[in-house]
């Protein structure tokens, strides 16, 4: 079965670019490590580039489900994935992340769906359930069973019941509201509590997959003496909307039910269903009043919904039911968050506006205006953001930058739609690198110096010196003769540190009178500035 299931991935396995996004499907349950995807072929990326420009898988909740496979640019799974744990109530089971080449500044955004394989059989909450019938009860009386529940989806959640065990009952299934299948219990024969005091059944329910689960439940049914009238719910169902911040313990409805008989037959005591999407967990109800309160803390981004089966049952055993289906609304209970996915350290002064320095995501949790997020980056400061990909933003430089300021902080907000609103905030640190953008500046474009013709060889015939507004390396200045017949440079030395000429050779006044030197002055960023001498 799980061989199937590789192949159904393999063949079911699509992407689309537009909009930058890839789309797979992979089976539930795959181990970890399997194939979901080619990233790179799709994407058109070389496995170097993958090695060498940081590509990286981002998720947003806290499991990481997905990883790249660094050698063969595949997407895998990182993790078992259980569909059922992970849509309880979706359909469409899809799982999102994001592959982000930090080299390009560039996110796509990747969707996988995990399609379901029957790997649960259905099951009732109860595997043995009592069912009190009163003996003159009416031919086609009807009584509700409890239904069974199978988390997979399609033709491999629950399809069919059958009933077995005794020619009194038979089974019907009614179609909910929802298109769920409820099983009743239907009296075919005629009771008599003399005959046959209990009698045993077995309710089977069946999935619909390629091999078929089953699950069962026993059922007793015990013959009771007559009482003429059954409890009466003020409603078949009751709505309820509370929020998700309700404080534990305070009452979110109180159901009752009346019983027109009189004594201990007119005596109603309420009961829930026990349920496995742990809602008796979170409510509870108290079985003489009805009430039903709050165990513990409700969280909508853990549950929005929750259905209860009620029964309200008199002294004599019979018995009526209702539904209680309790929506949670959200509140705004999680400010947005803020994440830096990849930034420069540090720029150069003459970026061209425009230049990306940093990659953000942000996150709010809430739904609704409550999770609709704004971000903003405080004035003042030579960068804006740019909105790239759902949940994406650039920071990017709104002008020329100025190494004045060689390091600047930058202060991003979020703000989500909620009232009040909640903020969220991250800081980044840019540092502004110089550029080489001024040459040395000689203090004098022409020196004049005069010598006596016997001045010693090593005496210092002058210092000349040249300033460069630039810093660090681009501002360090080395000295050197520029183009000078070689003769001329036989009788002098140029220190290129401290741009100090001396003398070499002795000086002849009736050979050479006069001498012109060329001195260049070049700093670290290689501009070259000259002077005479």
């Amino acid at each position: 079965r799980r061989q199937r299931a590789l192949l159904w991935a393999v063949l079911l396995a699509a992407w689309e670019a537009t909009w930058g996004q890839l789309r797979y499907s992979v089976p539930e349950e795959m181990p970890k490590g399997s194939f979901v995807g080619d990233v790179a072929k799709d994407l058109g990326l070389q496995l170097p580039e993958i090695r060498d420009r940081g590509v990286r898988i981002t998720e947003r909740g806290r499991t990481q489900y997905f990883a790249l496979h660094g050698k063969t640019g595949h997407l895998v799974t990182a993790e078992r994935i259980d569909r059922e744990q992970l849509c309880r109530l979706v359909e469409n089971c899809v799982l999102r992340c994001e592959l982000i080449v930090e080299g390009q500044m560039q996110v796509y955004g990747i969707i996988v769906e995990i399609t379901d394989i029957n790997d649960n059989a259905p099951s009732f909450g109860e595997a043995e359930t009592e069912l009190k019938i009163i003996e003159t009860a009416a031919l086609g009386s009807r009584f509700p069973l409890a239904e069974a529940h199978d988390p997979d989806s399609g033709r491999n959640s629950l399809q069919s019941y059958e009933l077995s065990g005794d020619e009194h009952f038979s089974l019907a299934v009614q179609a909910g509201p929802g298109g769920d299948q409820r099983p009743e219990l239907v009296l075919a024969k005629a009771l008599d509590r003399e005959e046959a005091a209990f009698h045993e059944l077995v309710l089977r329910a069946s999935d619909g997959g390629d091999v078929a689960w089953t699950g069962t439940a026993r059922i007793r049914v015990t013959v009771l003496d007559a009482n003429d009238n059954a409890p009466v719910f003020s409603q078949a169902e009751y709505m309820v909307r509370v929020a998700e911040d309700v404080p534990v313990g305070s009452v979110l409805v109180t159901v009752t039910a009346t019983d027109a008989d009189e004594g201990l037959y007119g005596l109603v005591k309420y009961s829930m269903k026990k349920t496995i999407d742990m809602a008796s967990d979170i409510f509870h109800l108290d079985t003489e009043t009805g009430a039903i309160k709050l165990l513990r803390s409700l969280d909508f981004e853990e549950g929005y919904s929750y259905e209860l089966e009620l029964q309200a049952l008199d002294s004599g055993a019979l018995l009526d039911t209702a539904k209680v289906a309790i929506t949670v609304t959200d509140v705004n209970d999680n400010a947005p968050e803020l994440t830096v996915s990849s930034k420069l350290n540090e720029i150069p002064e003459d970026a061209p506006p425009g230049t990306v320095v940093a990659l953000l995501h942000v996150h709010d949790r809430d739904s609704g205006a409550n999770g609709e997020v704004r971000c903003s980056l405080e004035n003042d400061v030579p960068f804006r953001l740019e909105k790239t990909f759902e949940d994406y933003y650039r920071v990017v430089t709104a002008r020329e930058l100025d190494q004045s300021e060689p390091s600047l902080r930058l202060l991003l907000t979020a703000l989500d739609g909620g009232d009040p609103p909640r903020t969220g905030t991250a800081q980044l640190w840019i540092n502004v690198t110089d550029a080489n953008d001024n040459p040395p500046v000689f203090a004098q474009d022409r020196y004049r110096v005069s010598l006596r013709e016997d001045a010693a060889s090593g005496s210092t015939v002058l210092n000349v010196s040249a300033s460069d507004a630039d810093d660090g390396t681009n501002a360090r200045i080395t000295y050197s003769f520029g183009e000078t017949p070689a003769k001329m440079l036989q009788k002098f030395i140029m220190e290129g540190e401290t741009g100090r000429i001396t003398l070499s050779e002795p000086l002849d006044f009736e050979e050479t009178r006069s001498y012109t030197l060329l001195v260049e002055a070049r700093d670290g960023g290689g501009l070259v500035s000259h002077c005479k001498v």
